[in-house]
C-alpha cells in the first residue's frame, strides 16, 4: 500500500510540474526491469507495434487443427519444448508468436457442441449451419437430398477460383472428410463421401457424392453460376482413395492395405476421370510420386496417399509405400500455387489431431498438433509475410483436460508430481494419476510402443480409475483414463483460438463467431465486390 501511495504522489507532482504525466524518476526497480519475463514481454509488445498495417493480401492460407482446443495447444506447446530439452512451459508453437489472436465461438445452429461439417462450413462460407451438413445453410434437413437445392452457399475457395486465384486443399484425413469437403462440396450429409454411402432415394433425386464433387469441381461450379469460367483446384493432397475407386480389386493401388481398396458401387474410377480431365495434371499416391513433383512446372496435382485417412505423424514411418508429412505437403503446395502471379487460397487441415483425441490417446493428438506447427512454419518461411495472410485455428475442441498440480517441467504425458515432491501425487484412494485426461471415452489402455492410436478400438472400453503405478504413461501406446465410458471420446463446446499474421491479421481480435473467419478472408482477398 505504501508503494502505491508513493507512486501516486510522484505522478501528482509530475502533473503539477506540467510534465504531461511523465515521471522524472523510474518507479520500477532494476530487479524488475532486468527480469527475463519482464524483458521478454516488453520485447514482444514492441515487435507487435512494428507489425505491417496493410489490410489487403495477395494470398491467404487457412490452417485448421481439427479438434485443436486450447488445452491441446497448451499440452502440445509443453511437449514440444520438453522434446527440445526445455522445461516446456516457456515454449511457443510457431503460430503462437503471431501478433494477433482471437477466441472463436464454435456452436452450430442446432448444437451447443459442434461437429466439423457445421464448423468448417461457417469458416468457409460466412454463416453458421447445422451439424453434419456441408456447404448449405440451416434451411436443410440432414440426409434429405430434396432440401439441398436452393440452400447451397458459396465458399471462399470457390470465390477465389472465380477471382482467378490458384486454390489448394490439404488434409491428413480423407480429402472427402467433413473439413476439407466444406471447401468445395454441397451435401445434405457429411457421410456421403462416395455413392456407396448414399441412400437410394438421394441418388435417384440427383444428389452427388462428395468425391465426385471434388473431381468435377470445375464443372459443377460453372453450372451453378452463369458466366463463370474457372480452371479448377490446382492442388489436392490427402487420404481417402477408397472413395474414388470402384469396389473391384483390379483397381487396387500398389500400396493397398485391403483386399479390395475401392468402395464405389457405380464402377467409376474417379482418379482416371481426373487424369483424363486434366491431361497436364499429375496424380500421385506415395512418397516417391510426391517427391518427383516439380513444383515450378507442374500445372496441378492430385495426391491420395492412403486408402482411408493418412497416418498419424508418429506412425507415418509405418506406411506401406511412404507418405509425405503435413509440412512437406504444405511446402510443396505453396511452391505450386505461387506460380500464379494473381495469388492463391490454400486450406490446410491437420485432421488426425481430432482422431487421436477420439481414441483417447494424447500422444498422437499432440504430435500431430506439433506437426501442424511445423507446417505453419514452413508456410511462413516460404511466403512473403507482407502479402500473405496466415490464419491458424481449430474447428472445435475436445473434452481433454490438464489437471492436478504438477511441478514446472513435469513430463506433460507423465504422472502428476507436485511442487516440492519427487513421487507421484495420489488421489484419495492412493492411486497416482496423469496430468492429461479425458472426461469421456474408451479409457485407460497400456499398448506400450504402439504408435497407431486407432489400435485402441480393438480393445474393450476401460473407463474409470486404475492403478497405473507400474505403467510408463509417456509411451505412444498409453491411452489416458476417462471418467464416462463411451465408444469414442467426444468434442467439447468451449471457444477455440484463432492466430493471425500478415495483411488483415489486425481484424483478428476479441471474441468472435466462427463465421467471422470467412469475412476476414474475404476482406483480405476482396473476393466479393459489393
Amino acid at each position: 500500500m505504501k508503494t502505491i501511495k508513493k507512486l501516486a504522489t510522484a505522478i501528482t507532482i509530475a502533473l503539477a510540474a506540467g510534465t504531461s504525466g511523465t515521471i522524472s524518476a523510474d518507479p520500477l526497480p532494476a530487479h524488475q526491469t532486468s527480469n527475463i519475463w519482464y524483458q521478454d514481454a516488453q520485447a514482444k509488445l514492441m515487435q507487435k507495434l512494428q507489425t505491417n498495417n496493410s489490410f489487403k493480401a495477395k494470398n491467404v492460407i487457412l490452417f485448421v487443427g481439427d479438434g485443436m482446443g486450447v488445452s491441446t495447444l497448451t499440452s502440445a506447446r509443453i511437449l514440444e519444448g520438453q522434446m527440445n530439452g526445455q522445461n516446456g512451459e516457456e515454449n511457443f508453437l510457431s503460430f503462437e508468436t503471431f501478433p494477433h489472436t482471437a477466441l472463436v465461438k464454435t456452436y452450430n445452429v442446432d448444437a451447443q457442441t459442434p461437429d466439423s461439417a457445421g464448423t468448417m462450413t461457417a469458416m468457409m462460407s460466412g454463416l453458421k449451419t447445422d451439424v453434419g451438413t456441408i456447404g448449405v445453410d440451416e434451411d436443410i434437413a440432414r440426409g434429405d437430398c430434396s432440401t439441398v437445392a436452393g440452400n447451397e452457399v458459396i465458399t471462399a475457395l470457390e470465390l477465389a477460383e472465380i477471382k482467378g486465384l490458384s486454390t489448394g486443399i490439404i488434409s491428413t484425413a480423407r480429402i472427402t472428410h467433413a473439413t476439407p469437403a466444406a471447401t468445395y462440396a454441397k451435401s445434405a450429409d457429411r457421410n456421403w463421401e462416395d455413392i456407396s454411402d448414399m441412400p437410394e432415394d438421394a441418388i435417384a433425386a440427383g444428389c452427388i457424392d462428395i468425391a465426385d464433387q471434388l473431381v468435377n469441381f470445375e464443372t459443377y461450379l460453372e453450372q451453378r453460376y452463369t458466366g463463370v469460367d474457372v480452371d479448377g483446384i490446382e492442388v489436392a493432397f490427402g487420404g481417402g482413395r477408397r472413395h474414388f475407386l470402384p469396389r473391384d480389386e483390379a483397381f487396387n493401388s500398389p500400396d493397398a492395405s485391403s483386399s479390395v481398396e475401392g468402395d464405389r458401387t457405380d464402377k467409376r474410377d474417379l482418379t482416371a476421370e481426373w487424369q483424363e480431365k486434366y491431361t497436364n495434371g499429375q496424380y500421385v499416391y506415395d512418397q516417391t510420386g510426391f517427391d518427383a513433383i516439380d513444383a515450378d512446372s507442374v500445372e496441378r496435382v492430385f495426391g491420395l496417399f492412403n486408402e482411408s485417412h493418412m497416418q498419424y505423424e508418429a506412425d507415418r514411418a509405418n506406411d506401406i509405400a511412404g507418405e509425405p508429412s503435413l509440412a512437406e505437403m504444405t511446402g510443396k503446395a505453396v511452391n505450386i500455387l505461387d506460380n500464379n502471379e494473381a495469388g492463391f487460397f490454400l486450406m490446410v487441415e491437420s485432421g488426425r489431431i481430432d482422431h487421436g483425441h477420439h481414441a483417447g490417446n494424447a500422444y498422437n493428438a499432440l504430435h500431430d498438433a506439433i506437426e501442424l506447427s511445423e507446417a505453419v512454419k514452413t508456410a511462413y518461411e516460404n511466403t512473403d509475410p507482407a502479402e500473405t495472410l496466415i490464419l491458424v485455428t481449430a474447428d472445435h475442441g475436445h473434452v481433454f483436460t490438464i489437471a492436478g498440480y504438477p511441478k514446472r517441467g513435469n513430463p506433460i504425458l507423465g504422472k502428476v508430481v507436485s511442487v516440492g515432491s519427487e513421487d507421484p501425487a495420489t488421489d484419495v484412494n492412493g492411486l497416482p494419476y496423469t496430468t492429461l485426461g479425458y472426461t469421456n471415452g474408451r479409457g485407460m489402455m497400456d499398448l506400450g510402443t504402439e504408435t497407431n492410436a486407432d489400435a485402441g478400438y480393438a480393445v474393450d472400453i476401460n473407463a474409470g480409475r486404475f492403478d497405473i503405478s507400474g505403467i510408463d504413461t509417456t509411451l505412444p501406446g498409453y491411452h489416458q483414463e476417462a471418467l464416462i465410458p463411451a465408444s469414442s471420446e467426444t468434442h467439447s463446446g468451449e471457444d477455440i483460438s484463432l492466430h493471425a499474421s500478415g495483411p488483415g491479421a489486425q481484424l483478428v481480435q476479441g471474441v468472435v463467431e466462427q463465421s467471422t473467419i470467412f469475412h476476414i478472408i474475404n476482406q483480405s482477398l476482396d473476393l466479393i465486390n459489393d
